[in-house]
């Protein structure tokens, strides 16, 4: 596997999200990291002994903290903001953000009643600004590089959440955005018929908007993503079977490991997985995070080389 070494600063002006090279790159991402010992230890493990080469912080999860300490030891995992603004912790108290989270903190797991509040409370907007603005601090304060910004289960599809996360973001220097678009064919093998069209015709206009705005604020994005559809199901013959077919441009393949002996105990050896990492090798597609991604794709833009 061709990982790309370390460099701190990534090329300039150097925006992925685009097939026009015909060059490949592989983004293998941890989301969740931080939210609890288990999953912070199989992060670490397959950082170390296998194919993952970034992952997204829950900077106010109960893991944080011990996350933060293994990643500062772990010069190659490129590490960037897991946003958490539903089924998660928050980081601000309650009482700064009375309308968003319980007593003790968390986000409730009701995205689409969420979405309609957040679209029409000005008060709900502020305490959002506000809640996205201490995350963003957070991870800063960490001291960690930012490689790339999402939101857990993808939320910053919603455009008030998305607009929120481009402005505030781009002042903690966020240049890269996951775009969760995964290819038809892979959606329609591990989700079925249902699953590619409530893909193609509800997620498609969103998707569409997410991508137009990335472009508009001269954002990194990934070519496609792989990990929606198969969510927590994905196992050794699933990374093998992308692996057989990835396409050009940038792919990032997203898991949720953990030290456990179900789904993510599966998702985990999939990454430290011997037959994974030996296709991978054969492929000769180099690896590495969003920022690497950015200098590649600038290197292969220059004449001549």
């Amino acid at each position: 596997m061709a990982r790309l070494s370390p460099s701190p600063e990534p090329a300039a002006n150097a925006v992925a999200g685009t097939t026009a090279l015909a060059t490949r790159f592989l983004i293998v991402t941890a989301d969740d990291f931080g939210l609890s010992d288990a999953v912070n230890a199989a992060v670490d493990a397959a950082a170390r002994g296998g194919i993952l080469t970034a992952a997204s912080l829950m900077v106010a999860a109960p893991g944080a903290a011990d996350a933060i300490r293994r990643a500062r030891a772990l010069p190659d995992l490129r590490v960037g903001l897991h946003l958490v603004l539903a089924d998660g912790w928050a980081a601000l108290a309650p009482a700064a953000i009375p309308d968003l989270v319980d007593r003790d903190g968390r986000f409730p797991d009701r995205m689409v009643r969420d979405g309609f509040r957040f679209f029409a409370s000005r008060s709900l907007r502020r305490q959002l600004e506000a809640e996205i603005h201490a995350q963003f601090r957070a991870y800063h304060r960490s001291g960690l590089t930012l490689d790339h910004v999402n939101a857990h289960k993808h939320f910053h599809l919603h455009p008030t959440l998305l607009e929120l996360m481009l402005r505030i973001g781009q002042d903690f220097g966020m240049n890269a955005v996951r775009l969760p678009r995964e290819p038809r064919w892979f959606v329609r093998r591990h989700g079925g018929r249902g699953a590619a069209l409530v893909n193609d015709t509800l997620l498609g206009p969103w998707l569409s908007l997410l991508e137009k705005r990335l472009r508009a604020a001269s954002l990194a994005f990934n070519d496609q993503v792989f990990g929606v559809a198969p969510s927590g199901r994905m196992d050794e013959a699933v990374l093998l079977s992308i692996l057989e077919r990835l396409p050009p441009g940038v792919s990032e393949i997203y898991l949720h490991p953990e030290m456990r002996d179900f789904h993510g105990g599966e998702e985990l050896a999939a990454l430290v997985s011997p037959r994974v990492r030996e296709a991978l090798e054969r492929t000769e597609i180099p690896s590495g995070g969003f920022q690497d991604s950015i200098r590649q794709r600038a290197v292969a833009a220059i004449p001549g080389i």
